[in-house]
Order: structure tokens, then C-alpha cells, then sequence
């Protein structure tokens, strides 16, 4: 009997493992989207003074109360993840996430993201390579995930962020054409559209190209691993269009909701994968700043043209919020915490969740957030 005993347990630990070894990971990045939108929904002191046209889908995001305006403008962060999952960042209910960097803007954000450390030399969003490396980069050198990680992303300095060239990992940032194989039908035509369709900015392409190019990856390569970063939220702010800031929430809420849908039909991803989504910066509190992001060291230095305007730097701008959904995520809702949680902490969460070492990783990067982990 001892032995058929020792025999079960054994085969029942293995089975666990190997359940386990097989999770898969979504991380999702939302470039400078605030936590009062996404806990609040929509400033209507913000929108009424930037005259936003009464089209129905901005005229519903501004209807109703606090709640009311938040489920209208993130769907699926409020119906689907606040109920089945874990937020953090409502700093109005004590759930406070700030970014441990010195700086509040978009590459040591980043950085601090993907390698839980923070390196007060990076201090700018120059195409410099990334001495950090980050967990993506370390994972590709094991065999179980090595060419089996995707990162796409809308800005062109990510390939600097995650040291492309050092990392080889498959990342597809900027304008640059998708070129994973096979190469399917749509994806030849979304590289011939994004050579065709202008973007706003010079850096940074819509976000729908960057998520249409990420869901052919995940359909036909089926990483372990995929990472997405949308980036028009930030850049809508900076041009001061409260209105398509808002609309480039919902729309990026809507890609997200999307691709969950998508990975419940796969039976590779099924019940079977964590998703993260967290941000690389905060913005100001009111209608003078809520364009900017930089902390006080920030705009003595790189950000030295806010300095005017803002000596101090800007306030809100470290302040961050993330949410998380998965078979190993807790179903709190909101989490209340008489703690601060970090950025840096993402990337050690990302590895447990992975049923990987944060510490094998990189001893000195920011433990996991251990109370979102079942």
C-alpha cells in the first residue's frame, strides 16, 4: 500500500509540473494612459474644455457617474477583469502603484518593466542599446522558449529597450513590416497598408497594425510568450486631443478583449494563460499638465523644455496602476493594500506566473507581487 502510495503522489507531482511548465504569458503595455481614466472613466471637466465633438461614441463616454463612465470607456477591464481577476492603482481607494525609476517617462519605464531593476543612466528615450536585460531576453535563451517569444510593439525604440541585437529576440516595433513565417494573406496586405496609411506621429505607428501583426503571430507561431505594447494614448495626450486619447482607451480596450476571446479558443491558450497589463508612466492631474510626464530630476535634464512651465516637474507622473487576469490570478477585484506596489515588480510577477526563478533571473531585481498569485 506504501508503495502504490508513493507511486500516486509521484505521478500526481509530475503532473502537476507538467501542467504547470506549460502556462502561457500575455504582458501588455499601454503607453501613458492614466489611472483617473481608467478607474474613473472620462474627466468631463477635461473633455468639456477641450470641446469634444457630440459624436455618439464620445457623447456615451461621457454619460452617467464615475462607474458608468469607466465601463463605458474599458469595457473589458470592468466587466470581464475587475470580476474575474485582480486591479491595482484606484488611488482614491488605497491601491497605489508608482513607477521606482527617477525619471517618469516612457524608455527607463520600459526598462524598469521587462528587467525589474531601475539604472539611473538611462535616462533619456534615445536609441541607445539597453545594458539591463530584461526577463523576455533571458527566457529566449532557454529551450523551451527560445524563438517562441514575441514582442510587437508601436514605438521604434523598443528594439533599443530590449537590445535587440543582443537579446534576438523576434521583435517587430516602429513601422517596421511584420515578418514572421508563414506569411498569411493579411499580413502582406497590412504591410502594404502601413507603407500606404500615414501616421500622426514620426516614431510611432497606429496601434491598430501593431495588433493585427501581434494576433497573426499568436495564431500562426503560438509563442509562450507575447508581448504587446500599444502606444497611442501617449501620443494623443502629448498632441492635447483629450478626445482621441479617450477613444484610443476604448479602442485598445476592445484589442485586448479581442485577443482574450482569441486565446479561449485556442486550445494551446485555454484556461491555461495569464494575462498582465500595466503601464510605463502616469500624466498630470489637471488641465495644465495632464498633457506631460517628467519628475522633478526629469526636467532639470532630458525634459529640461517642461522646466518652464513646470520647475518641479510633474506631478502624477510616477503614479501608475496595473490589472491582471489568468488561471493563476486571484479574483480580488480591487486590491487594497497599506503598501506601495512598483513597475519593477512586473517582471519577477511575469516569471512566477511562468513558474520560473525571479532569482535565477536577476537576484537583485523587485520581487513579484506575490499577493495577486494564487
Amino acid at each position: 500500500m506504501k508503495i502504490v502510495y508513493l507511486l500516486l503522489t509521484s505521478l500526481l507531482f509530475v503532473s502537476i509540473n507538467l501542467h504547470a511548465k506549460d502556462r502561457k504569458l500575455v504582458l501588455i503595455t499601454i503607453d501613458g494612459l492614466r489611472w483617473q481614466e481608467v478607474f474613473n472613466g472620462a474627466d468631463l471637466a477635461m473633455a468639456h474644455n477641450r470641446n469634444i465633438s457630440p459624436h455618439l461614441q464620445q457623447a456615451q463616454l461621457l454619460k452617467g457617474d464615475e462607474s458608468q463612465r469607466r465601463q463605458a470607456l474599458m469595457p473589458f477591464l470592468w466587466q470581464t477583469i475587475a470580476e474575474q481577476g485582480v486591479l491595482i492603482g484606484d488611488r482614491n481607494q488605497d491601491s497605489t502603484m508608482q513607477v521606482q525609476n527617477q525619471w517618469a517617462f516612457s524608455y527607463p519605464g520600459y526598462s524598469e518593466i521587462f528587467t525589474g531593476v531601475t539604472n539611473p543612466k538611462l535616462d533619456s528615450n534615445a536609441k541607445r542599446y539597453n545594458p539591463e536585460i530584461s526577463f523576455l531576453e533571458w527566457l529566449n535563451h532557454q529551450p523551451k522558449y527560445q524563438n517562441k517569444i514575441g514582442f510587437f510593439g508601436s514605438w521604434d525604440v523598443f528594439p533599443y529597450i530590449l537590445n535587440q541585437p543582443r537579446s534576438q529576440l523576434h521583435i517587430n516595433a516602429g513601422f517596421a513590416s511584420a515578418s514572421h513565417q508563414p506569411q498569411s494573406a493579411q499580413i502582406t496586405l497590412l504591410n502594404q497598408l502601413q507603407s500606404e496609411i500615414p501616421s500622426p506621429w514620426h516614431n510611432v505607428r497606429l496601434d491598430s497594425f501593431t495588433y493585427r501583426f501581434a494576433k497573426d503571430y499568436l495564431l500562426n507561431i503560438k509563442p509562450e510568450v507575447l508581448t504587446i505594447a500599444f502606444g497611442e494614448t501617449d501620443d494623443f495626450a502629448h498632441d492635447g486631443r483629450y478626445d482621441l486619447y479617450l477613444e484610443a482607451a476604448l479602442r485598445t480596450d476592445q484589442y485586448i478583449a479581442d485577443l482574450w476571446q482569441q486565446l479561449q479558443q485556442m486550445p494551446e491558450y485555454k484556461n491555461n494563460t495569464n494575462l498582465l497589463i500595466v503601464t510605463d508612466h502616469g500624466r498630470g492631474n489637471t488641465l495644465k499638465d495632464w498633457q506631460h510626464h517628467a519628475s522633478n530630476q526629469a526636467v532639470q535634464r532630458y525634459m529640461k523644455a517642461l522646466k518652464k512651465d513646470f520647475a518641479n516637474g510633474v506631478v502624477g507622473a510616477e503614479h501608475i496602476w496595473m490589472a491582471a487576469i489568468g488561471p493563476d490570478i486571484k479574483n480580488i477585484g480591487l486590491l487594497k493594500a497599506e503598501k506601495d506596489f512598483y513597475q519593477s515588480q512586473i517582471a519577477s510577477t511575469a516569471l512566477t506566473l511562468l513558474k520560473q526563478d525571479p532569482i535565477t533571473f536577476n537576484p537583485k531585481a523587485n520581487n513579484a507581487i506575490s499577493e495577486i498569485i494564487k
